[in-house]
């Protein structure tokens, strides 16, 4: 039946694709989806108050990942951080999803920032170094692999690339395991302008690979999502031996993955929340050596990537969350700091209908009458 959505009529696809759970994870990359985080929609709180997460779906969440081999990237901007999740959640979130992961045998890494701190005003070196070092220590009280974010409070503090280097390299020092490094653009965060010292990127990129280059023993590899599929690959190509790229790249992640013969990206993305089970399946099929059949599986998917993730991309959340809500992953649209808001209805039926073409949702007939549902909330419902 044709649904009438704002881009005009619609015939939704009949069946998903058959991609059950079970399978072992890919061997030929390390792949992890960062995760969002489920908001309890009955929660008396305001924007600026506390997050208030629904656990249980959050949890819930992460086996589904976990069940189709993917890895889980905890506690990153995917779940808000920053953007409705604050420290003592995002705390929270860790310490539970560590103990989930341990209890189905799921790979785990978290964001470890300084977001303890507050948003403006004139932190000190030594403050950023504490907050930082604050949540490394978590992260390893719960056997998870920390992955250093990149931190609002660090730019405000640096005065160039030395201090950003010696920042780094306490945090090096002190990491008890190889970590994970984290470049987030401007596109993503508009307050990490100028990250590493310099808003000249290949003044930024020097910086960043002399931290790797000082200390290739405490780094496991590099996550870069600056959405320049060019520049990533001219990083990968100078990294020490043994440290791996993920890619954080929305617009470009096949090619990345697949590679070249000079070399290819991990993963580490926020696409694969909504994608978890195809993007895993693909990735099996490349660990036979067949890049067409991986390229053929997830080359439809970098339109609805695409789509998600267009300016101002760091709203890239809501859409994620709406289609985990379409897919039943949770039993409603409502995200922490009220950003459900934050995309049009058109966008999120864009979204839909490209998400459906895909064959995406495991139920079609639950994420049609949940959109019409959206659209008799707006109005529109035919």
């Amino acid at each position: 039946m044709t649904i009438h959505l704002p881009q005009g009529p619609y015939t939704p696809r009949a069946t998903p694709l058959d991609l059950a759970p079970g399978a072992a994870a890919p061997t030929s990359r390390t792949v992890f989806s960062a995760a969002h985080v489920v908001a309890d929609p009955y929660a008396d709180i305001g924007p600026d108050g506390p997050a208030a997460v629904d656990w249980e779906s959050t949890l819930a969440f992460r086996r589904h990942l976990w069940s189709h081999g993917l890895g889980v990237a905890e506690a990153m901007d995917t779940a808000q951080r920053g953007m409705g999740l604050d420290w003592a959640g995002a705390a929270e979130l860790i310490r539970r999803s560590a103990a989930e992961a341990k209890a189905v045998g799921g790979r785990i890494a978290c964001g470890v920032g300084t977001d303890q701190l507050p948003d403006g005003g004139s932190p000190t070196l030594a403050e950023v170094t504490a907050a930082y070092e604050e949540q490394l220590a978590l992260a390893e009280e719960n056997g998870v692999q920390p992955i250093l974010m990149a931190s609002r409070a660090l730019v405000r503090a640096a005065r160039g690339p030395e201090d950003y280097l010696a920042t780094y390299a306490h945090l090096l020092r002190q990491a008890s395991e190889p970590v994970i490094l984290h470049w987030l653009g401007p596109m993503f965060d508009p307050a990490l302008e100028g990250y590493w010292g310099s808003a000249d990127l290949d003044d930024a990129t020097d910086t960043f690979l002399k931290v790797i280059a000082e200390h290739p023993d405490k780094v496991d590899g590099i996550k870069i999502s600056l959405l320049d599929a060019a520049r990533e690959i001219g990083v990968r190509r100078r990294l020490p031996g043994g440290v791996r790229c993920y890619t954080g790249d929305d617009f470009n992640y096949p090619e990345l993955i697949a590679g070249d013969e000079r070399g290819f990206s991990h993963a580490l993305l926020g696409i694969f929340d909504p994608l978890g089970p195809l993007a895993a399946h693909a990735v099996r099929v490349l660990d036979t050596g067949d890049v067409d059949g991986f390229r053929a599986l997830l080359d439809p998917t970098v339109e609805l990537s695409r789509h998600l993730f267009r300016s101002p991309t760091r709203f890239y959340k809501t859409g994620v969350v709406f289609l985990a809500w379409l897919s039943g992953h949770q039993d409603h649209f409502t995200m922490v700091g009220g950003l459900q808001s934050a995309r049009s209805l058109p966008h999120l039926a864009k979204a839909y209908e490209l998400a459906d073409v895909l064959g995406l949702f495991p139920d079609p007939d639950l994420a049609e009458h949940r959109m019409r549902s959206l659209l008799a909330v707006h109005g529109g419902a035919r």
